[in-house]
């Protein structure tokens, strides 16, 4: 048996792993991050695009921002769309701040790539993982590969490893509250190699369900269609996706979306998802291991960042000066944003989506809440607040 000691020791590879490991780094606390995929399935795989403004300038300030400056898209605002009318909201008379698409997979390229030059651990395809001891002061990350065993003597794990990793499920049973919602429907995605010839996302409200256009590049459209969560995506041929999104994205004024060879298409489907606490022992929780939130709202790797950031700063805290409040606080102070972006979250999915069996009244409300929306400089500024992004 190999056997290391680390500070922190962090399970999983994606933004939220990848963002406290440089955190620490720059504050000189050892990592050592463990990711069950490939450094290549992590940098393609394609995700969340729009990051908050407030994570913006974290990534800016750990010194991570040089490329996303570069190629990402500035966004001061989105149409919402109701049967074809837009209405655009502006983030930037509303708030003074924007959003920026750039892709999670980019994210995580930047901050692979800086932990690499800075001499940082990154174990990829690591093997099957295990969490022991987490209640005592030495907890421990035991891993098989190969039929080899190797430990890790951490002071502390951070578990980044997303919703059904290893990590919360190793805190013992009728510790964590577990709070979700499951959604009546699905998102169908496809990437479009088509270039964008809108300059901000379109939120379109229809008859016939829920659609998003959106992007990733200046050469890549990001499309969604709201769906059953059991649809087939096999009969969803290209064409059939292409009429659906033309009738449902379609504007009074003639704009339709530009049709492209399509990439990659899949159906998601929707669910918020929160446990209490977000920590036990030496194990804090971070990012989709503690929370889910349905995708209309823009929030997940946004909270998966503040997440960390907070953890990274009562690591700090704890090692530079033995006071450990930061972390016995860790659960409660991410929560207050949790749900506070589990609550957006929510409101934007039941502001635009279409619920099978709803009565006629639920309907003509919703129409009249996305049409006060539309018009209320008070109500679009609610929206605008929480979209890009609330103080950390």
């Amino acid at each position: 048996m190999g056997r290391v000691s680390t500070q922190v020791g962090i399970v999983g590879g994606g933004p939220a792993g990848l963002m406290l490991s440089h955190l620490l780094h720059l504050h000189g606390i050892h990592s050592i991050v463990l990711e069950a995929r490939s450094r290549a399935y992590c940098e393609e795989r394609v995700r969340a695009g729009v990051l908050e403004h407030t994570s913006v300038v974290m990534l800016r300030d750990a010194g991570v921002g040089a490329r996303l400056d570069r190629e990402g898209m500035r966004h001061d605002g989105i149409d919402l769309g109701l049967n074809g009318v837009r209405h655009r909201i502006s983030f930037e008379e509303l708030t003074g701040e924007h959003v920026t698409v750039y892709g999670q997979q980019e994210v995580v390229k930047d901050l692979i790539e800086r932990r690499v030059q800075d001499g940082g651990e990154l174990r990829f395809e690591c093997g099957e993982v295990s969490l022991l001891d987490l209640a005592t002061d030495t907890p421990r990350i035991v891993i098989h590969k190969d039929g080899e065993v190797d430990e890790i003597c951490c002071d502390f794990i951070a578990g980044c490893d997303g919703f059904h990793g290893v990590a919360r499920h190793a805190i013992p049973g009728g510790v964590l509250t577990a709070y979700e919602r499951n959604y009546p429907f699905a998102w169908l995605g496809i990437l479009a190699a088509s270039a964008p010839t809108r300059d901000e996302l379109l939120y379109m409200h229809h008859e016939r369900g829920f659609a998003l256009y959106s992007m990733r590049s200046p050469k890549i459209t990001r499309l969604y269609l709201q769906c059953r969560p059991d649809e087939e995506i096999s009969e969803w041929s290209d064409d059939r996706i292409w009429s659906e999104l033309n009738t449902r994205l379609g504007c009074a004024d003639g704009w339709l979306p530009t049709r492209g060879r399509i990439l990659q298409k899949g159906v998601t489907g929707m669910r918020s998802f929160v446990v209490e606490p977000m920590q036990f022992g030496r194990l804090f929780l971070a990012g989709d291991a503690a929370h889910i939130v349905p995708p209309t709202g823009a929030k997940g790797m946004n909270l998966a960042l503040a997440d960390v950031y907070y953890l990274a700063q009562a690591f700090c805290l704890f090692y530079e000066g033995k006071d450990d409040v930061g972390l016995r606080s860790y659960s409660d102070t991410c929560l207050k944003r949790v749900w506070k972006a589990q609550r957006f979250s929510w409101w934007m999915t039941s502001l635009l989506h279409r619920f099978d069996g709803e009565s006629a009244f639920d309907y003509k409300r919703q129409i009249a809440e996305l049409e006060y929306v539309m018009t209320s400089r008070a109500a679009a500024a609610s929206l605008a607040e929480n979209y890009v992004g609330l103080p950390l």
